[in-house]
Order: C-alpha cells, then structure tokens, then sequence
C-alpha cells in the first residue's frame, strides 16, 4: 500500500476559516475528503503535511517510498497515471509550483528539514489541472466530484433495497442505500444525479431530495426536508428546511425550516430555527467574498454564493445571512437585522454590534455539543483553537479600538 503524504501549499490561506482546524487535504468537497479522494486513486494511505500548531491533530507518516502531493489538486485519471510512473527524487511542476513528487525516507526528512534534495529531475505537469484556489472553488467544483465520488463509493457494489413506501424517479443504479440505513415514506428524484444515503442514515418521511445527494453515515434528513442537489452531508449531520448547493463537514446542525443555498459549513456548526441565507444579489450581479490573504473583498465569479461558515459556529433563531458572508471559527451570531459579510473568528453578537466570544466560554459551548455525539474537545484541539484565537485577533477591530 502506497505512502501519500498530501501538503498545505499557498492554496491554504486562501481556504480559511476551514483551514484553521484542518489541513487542506481534511476538506470534503462531494461525498469524500480530498484525502480520501487521493488514497482512493493511488490505493494508499494518506496524512498531511500542515502548519506545525495542527501536527498533534494530524501527524505525518512516513515510509520507504513517499507520494508527496499538493493536497488542493483534485485528482483524475490523467494526473494519477503521471504520479504514479514519478520514479524517486522525481517531481511534477506545474508553473515552477510543486504538485507532486517522490520521496525516499532520506531525502523527505531533508526536505522537511529545509537542507538540499540534492538531485531531484522535475517534468511539466502537462495536465488540465483543477485546483482548490480559493472559497468558491469549494462550490464551483462540488458537482463534479459528487457525482465521481458516488462512483468511486459505489462500484462493483450492491445497494440495499429502497422500502416500497417511498417514490422513486430514475435509473436505480443511481441510487445507493448503505446497510442500517433508514428510508421511509420520502420522495427521491435521481433523473438529474445520484443519490447517496450512507450507513445508519435516517430520512424521514415526507422528505424530497432531487440528486446529485450525498448523505454521509449517521446523518439525518427531517420530515419534510426539500434537497436540491448537490448537497453533501458529512457524518452524523442533521438537516430540514430547504438545502441547494451545499457541503456540510460533518456533526453539524440545520435542524429546521430556513433556507441554505450556495453555501459550505464546517464541523460542529449549529443554525438555529429559521435562519436564512442569502445567495444571490437584488441586482443579480457577481457576488465579492472576504478573502484572508487579500484581507478584503474579492469578486468571488460567481452570481450565487451564499454562507461560509467555519467550524464550531453558531447561529440563534431567525438570524439573516447576506449575500457572500464569511464567518469564522468559534463565532456565535444572533438578533435582528443582516450582520456583516465577514465576521472575525471568536466574535459575539450580530447586527447591532459585536464582541469577543472568550476561548474558556466557546470551549464550554464545544464541549457540550460534542458530547451529544460523544466526543470530546481534546487537550490538542484546544491549543489549537487558542493559536487560532490569537492570530485572528487583528480581525477583531472592537479590541483594538479599546485599546485605544
């Protein structure tokens, strides 16, 4: 079994807030992580090469023979055949950019060492790559990787059987039901993409889903719920009201009616009954997205776009999203009116203004909802949330302001 070690590049500041707690590789984009992604093309194991204050959350393995690659590539056949003839101490550029090579055990600890590869033969890539640049690429390529993930998943592969109280609309080899899984009484239309429905997952009655649909294990669509694919849901997710074009991460919460469009949520996120995003303009023109490198707003090239939210955030009761909003890690967004496009991490309030949500206070939050899904805030996610505390303490302008 092949060594994948897949690396933070420049792409991944660009990806934040879901990069804060995460390596790029750790991002789902369809049904599968970007790891898994690559483990399945070159039938291997993957960790991640990733800024040094996640390396106890995620350590690296290494082999032999190591497959290095930058963890934001998507893979396809063609770059996959091109990693896999990489012979070692040979690499694949494209642009003078580092997109994959091959790696003995001597020559990876030199590299990670910062001393010289000595020879290292690199070739042009040559190959029409797809690349996770930024925030709407997350949407721009979900599609795409739903439906080749649902492909990847399910080949050569049975589907449990579909109960007779549903309806169903389509080809039945693009409807896959895993095992413990719960269908009942739901309306599944997969005449325009696939639908995916993962172990123990529950869909109650009176559900619509019109594929592409993915619904990681354990996750739960509530009565009534109205899914306009693609949506992906990561594991143990809970969702009604009315979802199109959205990535979930997983063990997050839209439990009731609002609407969710063009938008991706991290992990441990909770929305609130009725909260409403917006996801395209009253003058139907390009939405701009906050972008952490640029630290402004960048036209994002898309006309719909909606919600991203990092992970362990939380929206109240009937709370409104503009157009293009970012939020960060660890914010808790509440009361009337439309909050800003972009709320700093670990920040408190909405509309009306906002505050710093203390660390000691968010980590109380996180526990008790991660223990509803018994799990645990370890001593290692904290020293992380706490790096991520204070390096985005320059976005939050109300604490300098006091200062002052």
């Amino acid at each position: 079994m092949k060594n994948i070690i897949l690396f933070d590049g420049p792409q991944r500041e660009h990806l934040l807030p879901f990069t804060y707690l995460r390596p790029v590789g750790d991002l789902r984009v369809g049904l599968l992580s970007l790891r898994e992604k690559w483990e399945h093309h070159l039938k291997g194991r993957g960790s991640y090469i990733t800024r040094e204050y996640l390396g106890d959350l995620y350590p690296i393995v290494i082999s032999e023979k190591n497959y290095i690659v930058n963890a934001a590539v998507l893979p396809d056949e063609d770059l996959v055949q091109r990693i896999l003839a990489l012979h070692d101490n040979e690499a694949l550029l494209e642009d003078s950019d580092l997109v994959a090579t091959c790696l003995d055990e001597q020559q990876f600890n030199r590299m990670m060492d910062d001393e010289p590869l000595g020879e290292l033969t690199s070739f042009p890539c040559h190959c029409s790559l797809r690349v996770l640049g930024k925030l709407p690429d997350l949407l721009n390529e979900h599609d795409l990787e739903l439906r080749r993930d649902f492909e990847r998943i399910t080949a050569g592969r049975r589907s449990a059987p579909l109960p007779a109280s549903n309806r169903f609309w389509g080809d039945k080899k693009q409807l896959f039901i895993e095992e413990g899984a719960e269908v009942e009484g739901a309306m599944l239309n997969a005449t325009k993409g696939p639908i995916y429905i993962g172990k123990g997952a529950v869909v109650m009655e009176g559900s619509l889903l019109r594929g592409p649909i993915g619904i990681g294990a354990y996750s739960t669509v509530k009565m009534g719920a109205r899914l306009y694919g693609p949506v992906s849901l990561g594991p143990h997710c809970k969702v009604g009201g009315e979802l199109s074009n959205v990535i979930m991460q997983g063990y997050s919460n839209k439990g009731h009616d609002g609407y969710l469009g063009d938008s991706v949520i991290g992990q441990w996120c909770n929305l609130g009954a009725d909260t409403n995003t917006s996801n395209l303009k009253n003058n139907y023109g390009e939405v701009k997205l906050w972008d952490y490198v640029a630290r402004r707003f960048v036209p994002s090239g898309r006309q719909f776009c909606g919600l991203f939210m990092g992970d362990h955030s939380k929206s109240g009761i009937n709370t409104m999203f503009n157009t293009g909003t970012v939020v960060g890690l660890s914010a808790n967004v509440f009361g009337s009116g439309y909050p800003r496009n972009f709320i700093p991490s670990f920040s408190w309030g909405g509309a009306s203004g906002f505050r710093t949500y203390l660390p000691d206070k968010a980590f109380e939050t996180a526990e008790r909802m991660m223990a509803r899904r018994n799990k645990q805030l370890s001593s290692s996610e904290r020293i992380a949330m706490l790096k991520v505390f204070e390096d985005t303490a320059v976005f939050r302008t109300w604490e300098q302001k006091r200062e002052d």
